[in-house]
């Protein structure tokens, strides 16, 4: 069993707008950077991050020197519609986004990318990851610890997860010799500074 270890970056100012940001590479909000400490059970961890602006900042803010840049961990891609707030798209397309949303894992914003194609995406570094047998943590996004969570409890994102996540820190899973199927750890160790 090997664990494996998501966080999602510090929020941009994208973020705090509520606008869908995608793969657009955006720095963080260092106004609004959260006091954040890698919590002690992730010692010794490999770190990889996305090759995202915003979270390779992330990992130099925990102290996180050297990452490994994988670019697998990108945010899922909106598309044409990057850049815009959900309420208002809800608003503006009404029926045709109410569709698009309910189809759960093959949800896909024109020119954007599905969940699905993040847990495809994801599949193979999963498999590198078991095969290492190293523990590893990765700096990424809300889409794809949501594609992970997806996979390891069957949720096929009709509805609400099954698991209520913190932003603000760092989700478990544990990766058999395949890596076929991540399997839950433990959700919700806090990045916050006691």
């Amino acid at each position: 069993m090997t664990l494996l270890a998501l966080i999602r970056h510090m929020p941009t100012a994208w973020n705090a707008a509520g606008r869908l940001q995608g793969r657009e590479d955006l720095p963080l909000a260092v106004e609004m950077a959260p006091d954040w400490l890698v919590p002690a059970e992730l010692n010794g961890f490999r770190w990889l991050t996305s090759p995202l602006r915003r979270a390779v900042e992330t990992a130099h803010r925990l102290g996180i020197a050297d990452p490994t840049i994988e670019r697998r961990l990108a945010e899922m891609g909106w598309g044409e519609w990057e850049g815009e707030i959900l309420a208002g798209l809800r608003a503006r397309l009404g029926a045709e986004i109410a569709m698009a949303e309910a189809a759960g894992l093959d949800f896909r914003p024109p020119g954007g990318e599905s969940p699905r194609d993040a847990q495809a995406r994801m599949m193979p570094l999963l498999v590198e990851i078991a095969r290492s047998g190293r523990p590893t943590a990765a700096i990424t996004h809300k889409g794809v610890i949501r594609a992970v969570l997806s996979l390891a409890t069957g949720w096929d994102m009709r509805d609400k997860p099954p698991h209520r996540l913190s932003w603000a820190a760092a989700h478990l899973f544990r990766l058999d010799s395949a890596g076929r199927r991540p399997a839950v750890e433990r959700f919700n160790v806090p990045l916050a500074r006691p």
